[in-house]
């Protein structure tokens, strides 16, 4: 009986959960909204490409690159995902991101290619093309650093197969180990790959020996062992793949060619400055997630003064990244209730995407302008920018949350026609997309504009459909509303039959 009373979750809701903890790293949460999101939709791309992402995090590369590529199954194009209300780099970003991490850099190289090519201006499509390169020289040297001659010099191919055999290490030779048996390693090599978390490692095997402390268990009733083995384990994880990423006779190497190329090191390489300015979008959207706007906006301004001070030779998406700054930044205003503030940062972004000719950057601005205009109740203002989007919009859900939108603008103006026919245009969109919730949104707008318009009759059986979808949906505070709406709309009926 009490499964029975738990209420039934829908794909979407399950998406948006999922998102959400993966993006506050919550791995395994996320892991199972996503499990039961597929078992709801079976197949769906967008859930597959958020899971491989799961795996990918959780360290289980094998089931990421298989969802990775079952996302690619229909559409072997598909480099842009939505992942809840976020839109994040599809299945071919998924991939390419799958074999980099299990060290197949030939291979990730290409499908980064290939995402950059359909989705130029997805920054991570570029930052992996240049992470690729660098591992590759890394392992095989620059070309200009490699010289064949004709008496049949090798260097090159053996140092290419050295680097293959350090990538395609076979779980087989693993399998022989015992517990008590471990792969040793020059101490030199360990600190070189570790670096700063050599130290780490040393303090956790030291740990070890303290029996009593081993024996010991945390509040939740996990072993202080288990804890401080998996660390141990996490860091001889990264230094195997450190250790394919940068073997250590590329270091070596490297040190002896950096005197030679100060003074180009002397700016920040393209790939460091788009690993810092990924972590930090991650960060600012973390902050706004977890109800912390004031700190969310503080850090997009500062990375956005960062990013104006690069020039796009450092930082070649660098527009499309100024554009989406100010997006963030007046998304945080909004949150802490700064709406003028907010409407300027909206309006600079729009601007600015107009000046650099950034069509998605525009629908975003136009979609958070609305928002703005329609939280401080200035609907007209709010439905021009809206009306402004739709022909740049792209898919079913989107259509269904604009049309709900407008039409709910017209509604509070007391123009009920168009309500109407708004909200109609929403329930199509929605039926079209399969998404119940928004089903029952678009329904009420709809009832609610016929009510205004004194179409009782048609409003009684739109708001019974309503009821029937919120009662599947599990929604009681709908259903209430619903019933009360109901029993005025039937009231009133009856007085304009008795006229």
């Amino acid at each position: 009986m009490a499964a029975e009373a738990l209420p039934v979750r829908t794909f979407p809701s399950l998406m948006t959960e999922g998102s959400l903890l993966l993006r506050r790293g919550e791995y395994g949460k996320a892991l199972v909204c996503f499990n039961n999101a597929l078992k709801l939709r079976e197949g769906d791309r967008d859930c597959l490409a958020a899971r491989s992402r799961c795996y990918l995090h959780l360290g289980d590369t094998h089931n990421s690159l298989q969802d990775a590529e079952a996302s690619l199954q229909d559409d072997k194009t598909f480099s842009k995902a939505m992942s809840g209300k976020w839109e994040e780099p599809g299945g071919l970003y998924q991939k390419a991101e799958a074999l980099y991490t299990m060290g197949d850099f030939e291979f990730a190289l290409v499908f980064y290619h290939r995402g950059y090519r359909l989705r130029p201006e997805l920054h991570k499509f570029r930052l992996g093309i240049e992470k690729c390169q660098e591992a590759i020289i890394n392992c095989i040297g620059a070309p200009s650093s490699v010289k064949l001659e004709n008496k049949g010099n090798l260097c090159f191919v053996s140092k290419q197969a050295e680097c293959k055999q350090k990538v395609q290490i076979k779980l087989a030779k693993n399998q022989k180990w015992t517990k008590n048996q471990k792969p040793v390693r020059n101490p030199k090599t360990e600190r070189e790959l570790l670096g700063e978390l050599y130290a780490d490692k040393a303090y956790l095997e030291k740990l070890l020996n303290d029996k009593d402390l081993m024996e010991s268990s945390t509040q939740q009733g996990v072993k202080v062992k288990d804890l401080v083995l998996g660390g141990i384990s996490y860091l001889e994880t990264r230094s195997e793949f450190w250790q394919q990423q940068k073997p250590i006779y590329a270091r070596v190497r490297e040190r002896k060619l950096r005197q030679q190329r100060w003074t180009r090191d002397k700016k920040q390489k393209p790939v460091e400055v788009g690993r810092y300015v990924e972590k930090a979008l991650e960060d600012i959207d973390m902050l706004l997630s977890s109800d912390s706007p004031e700190e969310s906006c503080k850090k997009a301004k500062r990375v956005l003064r960062k990013v104006q001070g690069w020039s796009e030779d450092e930082l070649p998406n660098r527009n499309e990244l100024i554009a989406d700054l100010y997006s963030r930044i007046g998304k945080a205003q909004l949150e802490m209730g700064q709406m003028e503030a907010a409407l300027q940062s909206h309006q600079m972004d729009l601007e600015f995407a107009r000046q650099h000719d950034l069509p998605d950057a525009v629908s975003r601005a136009l979609d958070n302008i609305g928002r703005v205009y329609a939280s401080t109740r200035r609907f007209q203002p709010a439905i021009d920018t809206w009306e402004k989007k739709i022909p740049m919009v792209k898919s079913n859900l989107e259509k269904t949350w604009l049309f709900h939108e407008i039409g709910r603008c017209y509604l509070e103006l007391d123009k009920a026609k168009a309500a109407q026919t708004y909200g109609q245009q929403s329930l199509q969109a929605a039926d079209e997309e399969g998404d119940a919730e928004w089903q029952l949104h678009a329904m009420i707008l709809v009832a609610q504009a016929q009510v205004r318009l004194k179409d009782y009759r048609p409003a009684i059986l739109t708001f019974e459909k309503a009821l029937d979808k919120a009662t599947l949906l599990h929604e009681e505070a709908a259903q209430k509303a619903i019933v009360t709406a109901l029993d005025e709309v039937s009231k009133s009926f009856m007085e304009q039959l008795s006229e």
